[in-house]
């Protein structure tokens, strides 16, 4: 049997403001944006490249408004692989994006913690070959 995780769901506020900001700022790839229905949406983005896991941005409906930005917690909550964290940062600053952990150098790589437009906390890692 093989299995994996195929979509996580990411509480939004607004389709249209979510898909900006993961296609412009954090140039993901738009897979998937079918009407479902006069308020709801089935929308997918990924990293380009990325061949399995990809985002589902769920627009908040009544009392998931209070997850919007804290899903975990605040705690890191998703996490992002580069081969190249120096560009990858350098990009994240030069669109203006929130530093919430500088760049720090650990045991399995160079890692540091950003927020999305609403607040969720994503670790960017290159990981040590």
């Amino acid at each position: 049997m093989s299995q994996f995780i195929a979509h996580i769901a990411l509480v939004v506020r607004d389709y249209d403001e979510a898909i900006a900001f993961y296609t412009k700022k954090l140039n993901f790839e738009l897979i998937e944006d079918t009407v479902l229905s006069e308020t709801k949406r089935w929308v997918l983005v990924a990293p380009k490249g990325s061949k399995e896991c990809k985002l589902l941005l769920a627009k908040a409906v009544g009392d998931q408004v209070k997850a919007i930005g804290n899903q975990s917690g605040g705690r890191v909550f998703l996490f992002l692989h580069t081969n190249d964290f120096d560009r990858d940062y350098q990009h994240l600053l030069n669109q203006n994006i929130k530093i919430y952990r500088e760049p720090s150098t650990e045991e399995y790589g160079k890692v540091c913690v950003f927020e999305d437009l609403y607040g969720n906390l994503w670790d960017l890692i290159e990981k040590k070959p």
